[in-house]
């Protein structure tokens, strides 16, 4: 089976690695010192899948803090990056049929996200998944983050496609806007963190990665 798709980019928090929960509990234990914590609910409407400045600022905001956005996304890196060094984010379920699958067709991946590059390098590293992906543009490589274009821009320069040459599996508002803006088809899978966003801007909204893949390929 072929796709007129040459590559598929894949987000990183919540589409390859179920990060999101541990992401809440970050946040909450950087604004405990202020007695402050995001309930679920709230988390999952305006912060999930969002870059850590930009929750940053909302946070900031919200909750009438002192410190700067700045201030609150570095602490809130440094918690991630410090939980990363002994942990790992558990895939997402199926990836690793789904790269096998997209293998199989000939298809060339990358790795497009709004988050850190040492949480994607945390990620290759102990998932042994770093061959599988051409190309990987985090927040790190670009001045303007999801929901901007500027990460998938810089994707399709490096593996020299045209936009209509790749999809994007996206479980985020922010995350599909990028890829929309960018002029990708964006498959949206969404989790119960990111479920009640806007996914009306996607190519196609679907339950889950297998679902994708298929799409993909009868493309």
């Amino acid at each position: 089976m072929s796709s007129r798709f040459k590559a598929v980019l894949f987000d990183h928090d919540g589409t390859l690695v179920d990060s999101e929960a541990v992401h809440h509990a970050l946040w909450n234990q950087v604004l405990q010192p202020y007695g402050v914590e995001i309930p679920l609910d709230v988390y999952m409407q305006h912060y999930s899948g969002v870059p850590a400045l930009a929750n940053g600022e909302d946070v900031r905001q919200r909750y009438g803090l002192a410190p700067s956005a700045e201030a609150l996304a570095e602490a809130k890196n440094t918690a991630a990056e410090h939980y990363l060094q002994t942990n790992a984010f558990p895939l997402m379920p199926e990836v690793r049929a789904c790269l096998a699958r997209l293998n199989a067709a000939g298809l060339r991946k990358g790795v497009v996200t709004g988050a850190r590059m040492f949480a994607i390098a945390a990620t290759l590293r102990s998932h042994v998944m770093a061959a599988e992906f051409e190309v990987v543009v985090s927040a790190d490589e670009v001045v303007h983050s999801k929901p901007a274009p500027d990460c998938y821009l810089l994707a399709l320069q490096q593996m020299d496609l045209q936009a209509h040459e790749a999809v994007a599996f996206e479980d985020t508002e922010h995350g599909v806007a990028a890829a929309v803006a960018a002029g990708i088809a964006c498959v949206a899978i969404p989790t119960p963190m990111s479920a009640g966003q806007d996914f009306s801007a996607a190519t196609v909204l679907l339950p889950d990665m297998q679902s994708a893949v298929d799409w993909v390929l009868g493309r």
